[in-house]
C-alpha cells in the first residue's frame, strides 16, 4: 500500500546477508500473481527472512506503508507495514505471517494508493475498526485492535493476500475515472509479453507452485 507496523530488527538478517536471497522487484498490475490467493506459510527459515528484509527495503525505496508478498511474486500469506512510512521508525515495523481478521466493526472512507499500481489513487470505502491475529518470524502470536488509517493499512494488504486490488472496491463511477490509467498497464504488460520480456501466465503458476510446495 502507497501511503505519505513487531518483527525487531534482531530478527532479520542484515542487508550483506538477505542479498544472498533472490532478488526481489515490486510487480505491476495486472501481473498474474496480483490476483493468486496466497497460501499459509508452514515454515520459516533464512530465505524467508532475507525476503522480509528485501520487502522492507523495497517499501520504503518506493515510499509505501505496507507490501505483501505476492506483491513481490512470492505466493505467501505474508505482508510488512509501517505505518509512518519511515525506515528510522524501526519500532513501528511489523510482520503479519497467516493474518486472520475479525471483529470488523463501522465503515470509512479513504484516498489509497498501491505499490503495484504507481500514481494510480481513489477513495475506498472500509472497515474502520478491526482485530487481526498473525504470527511474526519467531513465531510469535500478535494481537491488535486497530482502527482508523492502521486497520486501512491492514485491511489493504490482507486484500491483496486473497489476491484483490483496492481496484475490486470502486463503485462503476469511481472505477471509470481511473480506466485509462489501468489499461496503460494493461497494455504495457501485454506488450512485454509479445516482446518475451515477461514471463508467460503458465510459468508464473508454475513457479508460484513450487514456491508453496517449499514452504506451505
Amino acid at each position: 500500500m502507497r501511503w505519505p507496523y513487531n518483527a525487531r530488527v534482531s530478527q532479520l538478517p542484515s542487508r550483506k546477508e538477505s542479498n544472498r536471497a533472490l532478488a526481489l522487484q515490486i510487480i505491476h498490475y495486472p501481473h498474474p500473481t496480483l490476483r493468486h490467493v496466497s497460501k499459509p506459510i508452514r515454515r520459516v527459515d533464512d530465505e524467508l527472512r532475507g525476503w522480509v528484509a528485501q520487502m522492507f527495503d523495497l517499501m520504503y525505496e518506493h515510499e509505501g506503508v505496507g507490501l505483501a508478498a505476492n506483491q513481490v511474486d512470492l505466493p505467501y500469506r505474508l505482508f510488512v507495514s509501517n505505518p509512518t512510512g519511515d525506515s528510522q521508525q524501526r519500532k513501528e515495523e511489523h510482520v503479519f505471517i497467516n493474518p486472520v481478521i475479525s471483529k470488523v466493526k463501522g465503515r470509512q472512507t479513504g484516498s489509497e494508493g498501491c505499490l503495484s499500481l504507481p500514481e494510480v489513487s481513489a477513495d475506498v470505502t472500509r472497515s474502520k475498526q478491526i482485530h487481526v491475529e498473525a504470527f511474526d518470524l519467531s513465531g510469535n502470536l500478535l494481537e491488535f485492535d486497530l482502527e482508523g488509517f492502521i486497520a486501512r493499512v491492514v485491511l489493504h494488504e490482507v486484500d491483496h493476500l486473497d489476491g484483490k486490488l483496492f481496484t475490486d472496491r470502486l463503485s462503476e463511477t469511481a472505477l471509470f475515472e481511473i480506466d485509462g490509467l489501468l489499461e496503460e498497464f494493461e497494455i504495457d504488460y501485454q506488450s512485454r509479453l509479445d516482446a518475451g520480456e515477461a514471463v508467460s501466465d503458465e510459468r508464473v503458476l508454475a513457479r508460484l507452485a513450487d514456491l508453496e510446495a517449499a514452504r506451505t
